[in-house]
């Protein structure tokens, strides 16, 4: 069995205009207080990242409030090409391609659950709101800021799970594929 870690390091990763950037900072030492204690501050947009409803969608579902079984299952990688597998509840678009307002109907009315990019957000960069709009309407939760470079496109299966922030509009995640035998 093959895990490949497809997030960002949350120190460090890419991060969406205008959010706040992670940071960390030590508050306790081994040296001084005989152990380590960190606090971090950081957007739940930053690095890999799951948007719920609620991220646009005025009493949308929050994080904890989405199936868990969303985030975990068959996916397929691919280079978007217009065209979604019959079978796939998961889809992850390898490459930098900017999904479309008719890519997210035509998303919208398939099978599709949960879609992921590689990008900080799914969409236009310069008017991000129509495409995130038809898809967390239609139910589908988006995976932000993945790495699939070193991916071959087929099918994995995902794993994706959100912190449980409760009625947060998002997480980050920890995001791996493993690879189908």
């Amino acid at each position: 069995m093959k895990i490949i870690d497809i997030s960002q390091p949350l120190f460090g990763s890419k991060v969406y205009p205008g959010d706040t950037a992670p940071s960390f900072k030590r508050v306790k030492n081994v040296a001084t207080d005989k152990y380590n204690l960190t606090d971090i501050s950081l957007c739940v947009h930053n690095g890999t990242h799951i948007d719920a409803p609620l991220h646009f969608i005025e009493n949308g579902n929050g994080v904890g409030e989405i199936s868990l079984d969303v985030f975990y299952g068959k996916c397929v990688v691919k280079k978007w090409d217009g065209e979604i597998p019959t079978d796939c509840e998961r889809l992850l678009i390898k490459g930098d391609y900017v999904v479309t307002e008719s890519d997210a109907e035509l998303i919208a009315k398939s099978s599709v659950r949960l879609v992921g990019v590689e990008s900080q957000s799914i969409g236009n960069p310069e008017k991000p709101m129509p495409v995130h709009l038809i898809l967390l309407n239609a139910g589908i939760i988006l995976l932000e800021g993945l790495v699939l470079d070193r991916v071959e496109c087929g099918k994995y299966t995902l794993s994706a799970f959100p912190l449980n922030l409760g009625n947060c509009d998002g997480s980050p995640v920890r995001a791996v594929l493993v690879e189908c035998e």
